[in-house]
């Protein structure tokens, strides 16, 4: 199964797939290997323009062989911003879609304590595009789990 996590920055998508995520499953979060490709010391977030580009070529890479293999492992990959051409991609995958949401409130105030105008910046672009979408029924939040 592929699992597509999505919601703002600082919402808790890592920490929620760490809850569902076994040992053999793919895990793709391109903080994670943006980290992985930096040398010692690189911030966890708010990386450098060419660490970011590398990493954003290893994650389409990683994607596309991850997704080779969903017969054997599930694959939890972090997409922050997927546009509808990703989304039909992975709608065509029968991917399972999780929204990690615990309120604008909480996500600007834990990017407050960031001090990360990126991820701020980030964040409103997230609450704005999903302000425009039909609201589920019951929207999951980062602390149901």
């Amino acid at each position: 199964m592929l699992y597509v996590v999505t919601g703002p920055p600082a919402a808790g998508k890592s920490s929620w797939i760490q809850a569902h995520a076994t040992a053999r499953d793919i895990v793709i979060d391109l903080d994670r290997i943006t980290v992985a490709l930096t040398g010692p010391g690189a911030p966890q977030w708010n990386h450098a323009p060419i660490a970011q580009r590398v990493a954003q070529r290893a994650r389409y890479a990683a994607i596309d062989e991850a997704i080779q293999h969903l017969d054997q492992v599930d694959v939890y990959l972090i997409h922050t911003l997927p546009s509808p051409k990703w989304m039909a991609k992975y709608k065509r995958l029968d991917a399972k879609v999780i929204a990690v949401d615990p309120g604008e409130a909480i996500v600007m105030q834990r990017i407050e304590a960031m001090r990360s105008p990126t991820m701020q910046a980030v964040a409103t672009k997230w609450y704005r595009q999903r302000s425009r979408l039909p609201q589920p029924a019951m929207p999951q939040a980062s602390r149901d789990w």
